[in-house]
């Protein structure tokens, strides 16, 4: 059993269990081992293992039955003892419950005793009381203060108990039997007060928190209470303003007093609520007002400056205070302190702002005119003008003398940029200072001041001078700055469109002035747009009076019939070599100018006009063989130029005028199959005839006959 036991290892697998036992009985092997292999005496082994296994399951079955009746019997006995502690549980709460009865029982006669204790106990301490009251108020009758009470200076909160109380009584008396009594327990009440408010005062200065709580409590009662505040208030202000910031002073002032108060009196926030009207109606108002009445009527920059600092500081003041227990509507209670210190100075805020704002925006402007030595001239309105901006629309007729402006544009980013920031400053001190109600009204008011000094005092007329600057398109050697007039005005509508949204958009957004705005705007924005496309359209209809002049002037006619068919060197015109130039110069300046899908519509207009010029122009002119050669060179080049344009359409003009240019050298006989070619086979015949008869040789029979 021993052995069998030795067997049984953790953990137990079955298998190995078998392999061990038979490595154990001789002849268990294998073949190859060192013992032979015998199968019967492991087959007896095993017979006899099972049977060990066997009893050794019985013994270890009936231990455990042995067990677990024990475990049973136990089991029993602890249910028993359960019951039994059961029992004298019951039995102790029974006694506890009849413990609690008889407490509530003996708590009921102490109650009821106390009552009655305190019922005889009051009446006689009021008599006491009523009698020690008769005994001063008599003192008092008899003209000599004799009790202690009045006399030791060491009980003067006692004496001032009495004081109060004897004070209400002499109120009920009749003035003509007791005049002299009361006047003298008034005059003692009056003294007592004045004694109170002393030694407040006292120990206030020696720092004693206790002692002021005490007499604060004492002097509660008394009429003189609010005089020990006023007392209190004006010692906390002594020493406090020492530095250059009255402002930060105050803060530091409430919040040192804030930390005190409610050690001393029982009513903090009252107190602290009086400190602060009392800082604010004293001491930050006649700061204000000698801060900005100097500069009232003087300097109204440095008014709307100080007026915005001032209130600005002042809010952050309050809002810090908010901080504070200052009663249940605290909010309003600091908001009334600011009105009143600046009522008088907001009423009228608005004027001073747009009267400042437009002597300022005039001044900005003057000031640029004068250094560019230009006397600003008078844009007509009204009837006639209208009536010549229409037909100068219309017609793109210049009405009126064209002025020299020498290049000079008349925009200036400078001026914009200080017209944008004394507006924004403008702005800033509106949303500051301006009633909620009031403020989209207001800032409409300075929107107007802007768009008027702004876009019509400065880019409209920039824009009206710029239109009159445009010289006819018949002229030679233009200076075309209107593209810079274009360039800058778009710049600076940016500049005006960013300061529409980041500062004038959250002042007016809920309010019925933002359809207003808008409007207003629109109407500027296309105004000045139906102006720049003017501007735009003569200035290109002066580009191409220019390649007119420089075709006119440098296009001979023996260019395209030479005189001498075999000697032609030249690869194109010098017409076209300048043009070309031209073109791309112009082209620069237009992308230089403008942005966004502007480049490309104004690209486009110029290339269909610049196609048209050269289409028109080849037409004046009779081509030879080598001369149609050169003509398809030219128009190359030209067509390498409208590449520069970047635009497909214009491209395929210039294609199919190279295409129609063939027809100026193919052979009569291939005059039909070049027709009806991609790109030829959609123009009109008439288009493809008026090329044809350009041609030197057209009238010969044989390529009337082929092209008929």
């Amino acid at each position: 059993m021993a052995t069998t036991a030795e067997l049984f290892e953790e953990p137990f697998v079955a298998d190995e269990y078998i392999e061990r036992l038979v490595w154990r009985t001789p002849g268990g092997g294998s073949r190859g081992g060192p013992e032979a292999f015998d199968p019967k005496r492991l087959l007896e082994e095993f017979v006899n293992h099972i049977q060990e296994l066997q009893l050794m399951d019985e013994r270890i079955q009936r231990k455990v039955e042995k067990l677990e009746q024990q475990c049973q019997k136990e089991a029993k006995e602890f249910a028993k003892k359960v019951q039994e502690l059961q029992k004298s549980n019951q039995v102790a709460f029974q006694h506890f419950q009849e413990l609690d009865e008889h407490i509530s029982y003996v708590a009921t006669k102490v109650c009821h005793l106390g009552d009655q204790l305190e019922g005889v106990n009051t009446p006689r301490q009021r008599a006491v009381e009523a009698q020690k009251l008769m005994k001063y108020f008599n003192e008092f009758l008899d003209g000599e203060l004799k009790s202690d009470v009045f006399t030791n200076s060491e009980k003067i909160k006692e004496a001032a108990d009495i004081i109060q109380k004897l004070h209400l009584i002499a109120q009920e008396l009749p003035f003509d039997r007791f005049s002299e009594v009361k006047s003298k327990i008034a005059s003692k009440y009056h003294d007592l007060e004045c004694q109170l408010i002393q030694e407040f005062t006292s120990a206030q200065r020696r720092g004693e928190i206790s002692r002021m709580r005490e007499v604060a409590a004492v002097l509660l009662h008394f009429k003189g209470y609010s005089h020990c505040v006023d007392v209190y208030i004006k010692q906390c202000q002594e020493g406090a303003y020492l530095r250059n910031d009255i402002f930060e002073d105050a803060a530091i002032l409430c919040q040192r007093v804030n930390k005190q108060v409610g050690d001393i009196f029982s009513n903090p926030e009252t107190v602290l609520a009086k400190l602060i009207q009392n800082v604010f109606e004293i001491k930050l108002q006649s700061f204000v007002k000698d801060q900005l009445e100097e500069c009232r009527k003087s300097d109204a920059e440095q008014y709307l400056k100080n007026l915005y600092d001032l209130y600005t500081r002042t809010t952050n003041l309050s809002s810090k205070l908010m901080e504070f227990n200052l009663g249940t509507d605290k909010q309003t209670f600091l908001t009334k302190l600011i009105k009143s210190i600046f009522i008088s100075y907001l009423e009228n805020y608005i004027e001073v702002e747009t009267g400042y704002l437009k002597s300022r925006s005039a001044m900005i402007l003057q000031r640029y005119y004068d250094s560019k030595n230009h006397q600003k001239r008078s844009i007509g309105t009204g009837g006639i003008q209208d009536l010549k901006e229409r037909i100068r629309q219309r017609t793109n007729l210049p009405l009126g003398p064209s002025i020299d402006t020498h290049g000079e544009t008349f925009l200036s980013q400078e001026v914009v940029v200080n017209l944008l920031q004394e507006t924004k400053q403008a702005f800033e001190r509106c949303h500051r200072l301006s009633d909620p109600s009031d403020l989209p009204r207001n800032a409409f008011r300075i929107f107007t001041i802007l768009v008027e000094f702004l876009c019509i005092e400065h880019i409209d007329y920039a824009l009206e001078t710029g239109l009159a600057g445009i010289p006819s398109s018949d002229s030679r050697n233009a200076n075309l700055y209107f593209l810079d007039v274009v360039q800058q005005a778009n710049t600076i509508f940016h500049l005006f469109d960013k300061q529409f949204n980041d500062h004038l958009m959250p002042l007016i957004s809920s309010s019925p002035k933002l359809s207003e705005c808008l409007q207003k705007k629109k109407e500027i924005i296309e105004q000045m747009e139906m102006k720049l496309d003017t501007g735009i359209d003569r200035t290109l209809n002066c580009m191409i009076g220019q390649m007119k002049h420089i075709l006119a002037s440098e296009q001979k006619k023996t260019d395209f019939k030479p005189e001498d068919e075999n000697n032609v060197l030249i690869q194109y015109t010098n017409a076209c070599v300048k043009v070309c130039a031209y073109v791309r110069k112009q082209v620069e300046k237009i992308k230089n100018s403008m942005d966004g899908k502007n480049v490309d519509t104004v690209l486009m207009e110029l290339g269909v006009r610049f196609h048209r010029l050269i289409y028109e122009h080849l037409q004046q002119y009779s081509y030879s063989c080598m001369g149609g050669m050169l003509a398809i060179c030219d128009v190359a080049e030209y067509r390498k130029c409208a590449k520069d344009f970047k635009i497909p359409m214009v491209l395929h003009l210039f294609d199919t005028l190279h295409a129609l240019c063939n027809l100026l050298v193919v052979a009569p006989d291939n005059l039909k199959q070049v027709c009806s070619g991609e790109q030829l086979a959609n123009l009109d015949k008439n288009i493809l005839h008026s090329f044809v008869q350009l041609r030197a040789d057209y009238r010969s029979a044989r390529l009337a006959r082929h092209f008929s």
